[in-house]
């Protein structure tokens, strides 16, 4: 037999199979025991990596742990770094960006006489504002050397 007639041969075996039902039916089969979880149960505290060492402290009633209990593993981030101080020609920026916009809509909303000077100082500072916090905004990474990615 060549290989050609081998690989037909099977194929003509699974074409005649193909409305034949499967001889082990995985539905068929019991869950194994190992498997069952018990319901309503808690699982057993996880084991400490470290044996605790026996301490002549007593314990306090601040609730301190209590709040180490309930976090348990989870991760805590420490608190973000203050953000930095802007200079005056940003804050001016971030002014006139958000204040041009915001006057507009507040005189729209009470209907006050808007003169067409009034609506170009309005657009001209949101136009002026986002031009300067883009010229300011640089187009090159932080000077501060290497970034090698997260750092665990």
């Amino acid at each position: 037999m060549t290989p050609q007639s081998d690989e037909d041969e099977v194929w003509r075996q699974i074409v005649a199979s193909f409305n034949e039902k499967a001889g082990d039916d995985p539905a068929d089969q019991p869950w194994p025991d190992r498997e069952n979880v018990p319901q309503g149960e808690e699982p057993p505290p996880p084991l400490p990596d470290e044996p605790e060492e026996p301490s002549d402290e007593t314990p306090d009633d601040s609730g301190e742990d209590t709040v180490e209990e309930e976090d348990g593993d989870h991760y805590v981030p420490p608190p973000p770094p203050p953000l930095p101080k802007a200079d005056l020609v940003t804050r001016v920026a971030w002014t006139a960006l958000f204040g041009g916009p915001a006057y507009l809509l507040l005189a729209a909303m009470l209907k006050l006489p808007m003169d067409p000077w009034i609506v170009f100082t309005a657009v001209a500072s949101f136009i002026g504002g986002f031009v300067a916090l883009v010229v300011r905004m640089g187009d090159g990474p932080p000077n501060d050397g290497w970034d090698d990615g997260a750092v665990i």
